[in-house]
């Protein structure tokens, strides 16, 4: 099935707004309540609408340093790549990994307090499993930081 322009509107709004009650929802996409309320669970079961959550201001609650960690591994098997993964998910510093293409298997967002805290971090990506290598670079200042899917630049597509 492919997004309509109904649904971009409703995923819009939630983007700007993920605490908006259905009554505004329903008023800011010209839909009856009951009518959005369908929408939204349509979408929460296609899983195009994945959860709700606040963003935070991490230097205020004490995390104000981003370091991009590129991983690694010993070996590219499929069972070294899964245990590494799985390993990494429980790694609460962890913000982001991605797989990647190219001289590096993992890239990682990790926050941290400083560099001490970066260092004890460290030791601990190390250990997980199959890690050959870890090279770091600490992120000097955010220029830009999106939590928002651009969705009136993307045309519609169908999904799987």
């Amino acid at each position: 099935m492919a997004l309509d322009k109904i649904d971009r509107a409703i995923l819009s709004q939630l983007q700007n707004d993920g605490r908006l009650t259905n009554r505004e929802l329903a008023d800011a996409v010209g839909l009856s309540e009951s009518a959005t309320s369908r929408r939204v669970k349509a979408l929460e079961d296609r899983h195009v609408l994945t959860g709700y959550s606040a963003t935070l201001n991490a230097a205020a609650v004490g995390l104000p340093g981003s370091v991009f960690v590129r991983v690694s591994l010993d070996s590219q098997r499929e069972e070294h790549l899964g245990a590494f993964e799985r390993a990494v998910t429980h790694v609460p510093e962890v913000m982001e990994c991605f797989l990647m293409s190219g001289d590096v298997d993992y890239l990682i967002r990790v926050v941290v307090r400083d560099a001490p805290d970066y260092e004890r971090l460290h030791h601990s990506l190390t250990r997980l499993p199959g890690v050959a290598r870890v090279h770091s670079s600490f992120a000097l200042r955010t220029v830009l930081r999106r939590n928002r899917l651009p969705l009136d630049q993307t045309p519609p597509e169908p999904l799987p």
